[in-house]
């Protein structure tokens, strides 16, 4: 849905959407995009307007010096080539291998993926009691593993293809193998569209995105 048809959900939302943030005080927003999609460019503006963000990135590194077991699972599985001489993982690195092949990247999801989502419920539960209007999770695989189901709605950051390959380049300076890998190891922006409740386009410049993230504000605002 684009941010132009925001009025037209806020109207129906109760009708239409069955959002189930109406038996909760705090909304619960899922946001999510594809790597280079400029999802966190949009989180910040969404937090400079004071919606608080749980960002699954950060919790992805908390969680692994809250749950050693998450390395040493990895050291076993993957090989203790991608520890370094502190303990801390080998990021890049070990990214670099998982992102090759999707049964490695599956086997690694298996092993963090449950410790993320509990300690993003832990998160929402301290916005909630402090009866916050919203709370937004900030997560680039929200849709891939299903965590969207158990938000009251979904914000998609979509960018083209074209873009999104152009800003991966530049940014990671990676070579177009790996590019491609990162990419096809979520699910396409485009497939993202049609689950999303709302789309911000963000092939524009800052200026027009800023203009639709105030829309879904002041939509949030309305609620």
């Amino acid at each position: 849905m684009k941010l132009n048809d925001l009025r037209i959900l806020q109207e129906d939302s109760l009708n239409k959407q069955g959002f189930k943030a109406y038996n909760r005080k705090t909304l619960r927003i899922g946001l999510t995009g594809g790597i280079g999609s400029g999802k966190s460019t949009v989180s910040r503006m969404l937090s400079k307007k004071g919606i608080p963000i749980i960002d699954a990135d950060i919790i992805a590194r908390q969680v692994l010096d809250k749950y050693p077991i998450i390395l040493k699972n990895i050291a076993e599985e993957f090989g203790t080539e991608f520890i370094d001489e502190n303990g801390n993982l080998k990021r890049r690195e070990f990214g670099s291998y998982i992102f090759s092949s999707e049964a490695k990247r599956k086997k690694y999801e298996d092993m963090i993926i449950p410790y993320i989502k509990k300690e993003i419920i832990i998160s929402f539960h301290e916005h909630e009691k402090k009866a916050e209007k919203a709370c937004i999770l900030d997560a680039p695989t929200l849709i891939e593993q299903n965590i969207h189901k158990d938000m009251d709605f979904t914000i998609l950051v979509w960018v083209d293809m074209d873009t999104q390959i152009k800003r991966i380049k530049g940014r990671d300076k990676l070579n177009m193998d790996e590019v491609m890998n990162r990419i096809n190891s979520q699910m396409s922006l485009d497939e993202k569209k049609e689950i999303a409740d709302f789309i911000i386009d963000n092939t524009l410049t800052l200026t027009e995105t800023e203009a639709q993230v105030d829309t879904l504000v002041n939509l949030i605002n309305g609620l």
